[in-house]
């Protein structure tokens, strides 16, 4: 079982996000706007079961998903994208998405 992350954590730092933001080919006015955001994030994690909520100034956003069961990301509030999404654990210390 993954180590349980429950929690509230706050925005610390970003590094080449802009650049990030653009590679997934988002518009130059939602690209601004995110950069102006420092969003925490809430998690419940219960066994393999997560809920993590975005909070922010701009918008909130919820996903809740199983560790290692593909689902689907609704981002269409937040930048106009559906996504398929997996987190997994590859070691105690690390979560990979």
């Amino acid at each position: 079982m993954p180590p349980n992350l429950t929690g509230y954590y706050r925005f610390v730092s970003q590094k080449n996000m802009e650049d990030y933001l653009q590679a997934l080919n988002i518009s130059l006015a939602v690209r601004k706007i995110a950069l102006l955001l420092k969003p925490d994030k809430e998690i419940d994690h219960q066994g393999n079961h997560m809920t993590v909520r975005t909070l922010s100034t701009f918008q909130n956003y919820t996903v809740q998903f199983d560790v290692g069961v593909e689902f689907e990301e609704d981002l269409r509030s937040v930048d106009g994208r559906k996504c398929q999404a997996v987190l997994g654990m590859n070691s105690p210390a690390r979560a990979i998405s």
